[in-house]
């Protein structure tokens, strides 16, 4: 017997059973969009988890500090071992295969004078022959770069905020231009406010604030506030050390300063924490490992990401588990379909078996059969499926309560955040191209185990009782 033959039989034999193979085929499509639908869920879940880690940094960086857990600390009481980072530990460092670059960090507070406006701003003391290494986007002129002492880079969002101390209300209509302005630094966080008769009349407020000029070479692309760096600017860490030394030397001995800078602060061995940027995520967590092995605390947003995704793959094993029920009754389904197939088509058996039809054929005959129902519930299924996680994100977000600029409100914010959803960019059910071959597969493979009992049943029948059977 042909294998054109088995498969022209094995539709024809479908088909002459309409009603009965079409809610065979149903159950499969509902087995199959169920268990498909369930797994997006989870995925879009880990989709979103994904985009809120890129907001919050990059995850190829690990911030390296001096302080970690001790041997002793673990599992009781934290103990805290302090290990100084200095030029010794970032050259151990940077020696690491995959690493892309490494720069210390030393952050501070001051205020940016601009003219007669000012602002509060963090400041980033930065290896400027590194800054081009790390994920910094530009969007006017250019990084720190070796040989820049006085240059500093703004963060996104900070040109905006400027204001006007001599004025009871100045809102910000349109940003500094810093990169064009002369611009002034100082670390004493009453320059330029106000202050009331009687209060504020020590020995650093009878003195001017300690001024130092800068240049900006560079503004940053705005995060929308995603990222603390918006609010920030970046110098050479060798010089901020410098204008820092300079100025506790100025007000050594002063009482209520208001500097937010200190003799302590010249007095710190080694630097406060490092940051590394590995050149392949994949990396991330080997280095890590490495990094950790030399003694050195680390933390990366990869620690969150592991975090987030044993979250997401705990939800999509019981969501799939759901769908996988719809799919077993529906293979239960199949078989049923196929034993009575096999009753009704005894004379038809025995005849086959009498004009001499191979045994293999006659499984080859149901396994086919089974094989088909299963592909067709499958394609439909996942048919079923895109349309179902259309609805869900075009139609789920409003209901969870998002509205036109990304956020949500009410309970839907709460809903939201707790599925990990907090921009409307971020989809609810997602269905990667692996997971429709998988299911339809799947759905096909459900179909042959289902069809196997039934085929070898077929086989067994002996010819002459068959042909014998009305």
């Amino acid at each position: 017997m042909r294998k054109f033959d088995i498969i022209i039989m094995g539709l024809k034999n479908l088909f002459r059973r309409k009603t009965r193979t079409m809610l065979t085929v149903l159950g499969v499509v509902i087995g199959t969009a169920a268990i498909v639908v369930m797994v997006s869920l989870g995925l879009g879940m880990n989709e979103s988890y994904d985009q809120q880690i890129k907001q919050m940094g990059s995850i190829n960086i690990i911030n390296v500090t001096k302080y970690r857990n001790s041997a002793e600390g673990r599992g009781g009481a934290v103990s805290q071992k302090e290990i100084i980072l200095d030029d010794t530990a970032i050259a151990k460092i940077k020696a690491l295969k995959g690493v892309a670059g490494v720069t210390p960090i030393l952050e501070t507070y001051g205020k940016i004078i601009a003219g007669k406006k000012i602002t509060f701003c963090s400041i980033i003391g930065i290896d400027s022959n590194q800054m081009a290494n790390f994920d910094y986007k530009i969007a006017e002129g250019t990084l720190l770069k070796e040989g820049d002492t006085d240059s500093i880079v703004f963060g996104g969002s900070l040109p905006m905020n400027f204001y006007n101390p001599k004025l009871t209300y100045s809102p910000q209509t349109t940003p500094v231009k810093v990169l064009s302005e002369k611009l002034q630094l100082t670390f004493d966080m009453r320059y330029g406010e106000r202050r009331q008769q009687g209060l504020g009349g020590d020995e650093t407020s009878k003195k001017p604030s300690i001024l130092y000029k800068l240049k900006a070479t560079g503004l940053l692309v705005q995060t929308n506030g995603n990222d603390n760096n918006d609010y920030s600017i970046f110098m050479d860490i060798k010089y901020l050390q410098k204008l820092i030394k300079d100025t506790s030397k100025q007000i050594k001995g002063l009482q209520d300063s208001n500097y937010s800078v200190s003799s302590s602060n010249s007095e710190t061995k080694g630097y406060e924490r490092l940051m590394v940027k590995v050149e392949d995520i994949d990396d991330v967590d080997s280095i890590q490992e490495q990094i950790d092995e030399m003694g050195y605390g680390t933390n990366s947003l990869r620690d969150v990401r592991k975090s987030m995704q044993k979250q997401s793959q705990t939800l999509q094993m019981v969501l799939g588990g759901l769908g996988a029920i719809s799919l077993l009754i529906s293979a239960l389904g199949i078989t049923n379909t196929m034993i009575m197939s096999i009753y009704e088509r005894t004379r038809e058996i025995g005849v086959m078996k009498v004009l001499g039809c191979k045994l293999k054929n006659i499984k080859q005959l149901f396994l086919f059969e089974a094989g088909v129902i299963g592909l067709f519930g499958g394609i439909v299924g996942i048919i079923l499926s895109y349309a179902a996680s259309f609805i869900l994100n075009k139609v789920g977000l409003n209901v969870l309560g998002g509205n036109n600029d990304g956020g949500y409100t009410g309970m839907g914010m709460g809903m939201g955040m707790g599925m990990g959803m907090e921009q409307q960019s971020s989809k609810i059910s997602v269905i990667p191209p692996w997971l429709a071959i998988f299911a339809v597969a799947f759905a096909i493979l459900i179909g042959l185990i289902s069809g196997f009992s039934p085929a070898r049943r077929a086989m067994k029948l002996s010819a002459l009782e068959a042909i014998k059977s009305e």
